[in-house]
């Protein structure tokens, strides 16, 4: 038995012991997490059919790895709960067992990476110019009426030609990207109702996280297995809807009326308003910029911090880097604040590379953890990956748990790949260490290789003889190599050490700098935000108000004590040729800023 009492407070006791299905709107720093986590653990202990599971949708990878500890930390037998991505879910529980219904994939398909991805779409845009286009500009996912482009209108004709013959060679390859993995998984469901029906006698829950990043034609998948419980499968669906950042790739915050008629069940409204996380004065920011009029009350430790909040549209973009960084030794030095509670946010990656190499240069006593200086791809679907992961984390008693189920990760993905062994997660991890102590530190990637190499002679399967993890290797070394070489040209500084390897999934020490979107599910005392300004914020694709409000309200409600926002000056619209200005929706607020 789990003592709720104990751990939580009583709307989300209340959340948990609702006995028919919950549709929770969580505000920032409410303890979503926490309850989620309880709610699927005592789902686990009262679940007593053999032949049941228990399924939880997470957006990410790691929010999964997250929910799954918690819970493993609370002593509950994970063995009936499935937790993953829904694109995990689909390729588990719906095109691995249904492929051979399905036209596009009836013959086999396998599952085409990122690396290959981002190669085959930039080679078909090279065929395309006047406007000319690029990989980033092939942003795209399905909805029920079909397939949806993300980019400038100016350029979606050509996207849409690059897209056609991108389909095309995947077909003729028997691949899939992970858009077509939800795609064909809808497909599947809407067409056969005995899908949805065997389903819905394997499962008792259905746990969906931030439920305001769903896309549409995933809100039918569970939907169709929900209606066909009629009542016995049940649902508990977790989210934020003024965080629906992610509406250019698909987001859908659904109503509750809209998920009641899908699933013709009952679904009582439930609330989480007590803010854990912010000031009072934080939160009294960040709450003018809901689109979703939810309560939210300050409740924690922090609720009567003297919190600073700033916002300047005077900085010239030229002495941007020297003013982030002595608003950084200023929150460090007066105020107090450790670095790695300290976050440096813009609303795209491509102003935060930069930025976080002048930083480094300028403010060496500081360390700065941004994008573009991680030695190899972060492709957490890349069998490769996953081992390199296992090889550069330190073992030790409190990562055993983390770091058996990675091994047993590691030996699903060699059955996927029809590998025939039957070695035990134990021995991963024997071997791995064995190896690690004999191996010579040296550069990254050929002590990666190296490290490959010698793992798998140790556990007798020779890779080569795989076509999937044979292209998974070949993608992991050449995407490393592509951005080794990057960052070399960029970063003078790189060291491609093993131990610049092995900082990738050390815990963060350093000032996070990173994206709106990125920062999504994170908190820090102190958040300094910069290229608030028309076009960015919103993005020029989405040019609402409705929008801009959303992404305002994110990167504020990360802060804890202190928030200072930038709207820089001098920085030209190539476009238009023009200064931006300043965000409309945070240029028209007024607010008692220090």
């Amino acid at each position: 038995m789990l003592d709720l009492n104990e751990d939580l407070n009583d709307e989300q006791i209340d959340a948990i012991n609702e006995p028919n299905s919950v549709f929770l709107i969580a505000c920032p720093g409410s303890g979503k997490t926490r309850t989620l986590t309880y709610k699927i653990a005592n789902e686990l202990l009262n679940l007593n059919e053999r032949n049941k599971w228990i399924i939880a949708i997470t957006y990410t990878n790691a929010a999964a790895d997250e929910i799954k500890e918690r819970i493993e930390n609370l002593g509950v037998d994970t063995g009936k709960l499935w937790i993953g991505t829904i694109h995990a879910f689909c390729i588990e529980w719906i095109l691995k067992p249904y492929a051979g219904y399905h036209e596009e994939v009836k013959y086999g398909y396998k599952i085409i990476n990122s690396h290959e991805s981002e190669e085959l779409l930039s080679e078909l845009c090279r065929n395309y110019s006047y406007p000319s286009i690029n990989y980033y500009d092939c942003g795209y996912h399905y909805t029920s009426t079909g397939l949806q482009i993300s980019c400038a209108a100016n350029k979606q004709a050509n996207v849409s030609y690059v897209l056609r013959d991108y389909h095309s060679r995947l077909k003729a390859n028997f691949q899939v990207d992970f858009e077509q993995i939800l795609y064909f998984s809808y497909q599947l469901i809407l067409q056969h109702t005995s899908i949805s029906k065997v389903l819905s006698q394997l499962f008792t829950y259905i746990l969906v996280d931030e439920y305001q990043d769903t896309k549409e034609i995933q809100y039918t998948v569970f939907g169709r297995i929900l209606n066909a419980g009629m009542g016995n499968v049940k649902a508990f669906i977790v989210g934020d809807p003024n965080q629906a950042i992610y509406s250019s790739l698909g987001g859908y915050a659904i109503p509750v009326e809209d998920l009641r008629s899908l699933t013709s069940i009952t679904i009582v409204e439930k609330a989480l308003t007590r803010n854990y996380r912010s000031s009072s004065r934080i939160i009294d920011f960040f709450s003018n910029y809901r689109v979703f009029n939810s309560p939210i009350v300050a409740a924690g430790d922090n609720q009567h911090f003297p919190s600073q909040v700033y916002y300047s549209q005077t900085i010239l973009l030229e002495d941007l880097t020297q003013t982030i960084g002595n608003s950084v030794k200023y929150f460090s030095d007066e105020c107090g604040i450790q670095q790695n509670e300290i976050c440096i946010i813009a609303p795209w990656w491509v102003h935060l590379a930069s930025m976080t190499r002048k930083l480094t240069s300028l403010f060496p006593e500081y360390k700065f953890n941004g994008p573009g200086l991680t030695p190899f791809s972060r492709d957490v679907d890349n069998f490769w990956y996953k081992v390199a992961k296992l090889i550069l984390t330190e073992p030790s008693p409190q990562l055993y748990v983390r770091r058996s189920r990675w091994a047993k990760e590691i030996i699903d993905d060699l059955h996927s790949a029809n590998v025939a062994t039957d070695i035990t997660f134990r021995l991963i991890l024997r071997n791995i260490n064995t190896i690690k102590s004999s191996l010579v530190e040296q550069d990254g990637l050929t002590y990666l290789n190296v490290f490959f190499d010698a793992l798998f002679s140790s556990i007798d399967i020779d890779f080569t003889l795989y076509p999937a993890l044979s292209e998974h290797h070949k993608a992991f070394f050449e995407s490393s190599e592509k951005r080794i070489i990057k960052i070399t040209a960029e970063n003078a500084t790189y060291d491609g050490s093993v131990e610049t390897f092995k900082k990738v999934f050390m815990p963060k020490s350093g000032i996070t700098v990173s994206t709106i979107h990125g920062v999504k599910g994170t908190e820090f005392d102190t958040v300094i935000a910069y290229g608030l300004l028309d076009g960015f914020v919103p993005h020029f694709n989405e040019p609402s108000a409705e929008s801009a409000n959303k992404l305002i309200y994110v990167l504020s409600s990360r802060a804890r004590k202190h928030l200072y926002l930038i709207s820089e000056k001098d920085r030209i619209d190539r476009y238009k040729r023009q200064e931006r200005p300043p965000t409309i929706v945070l240029n028209a607020h007024n607010f008692n800023y220090n």
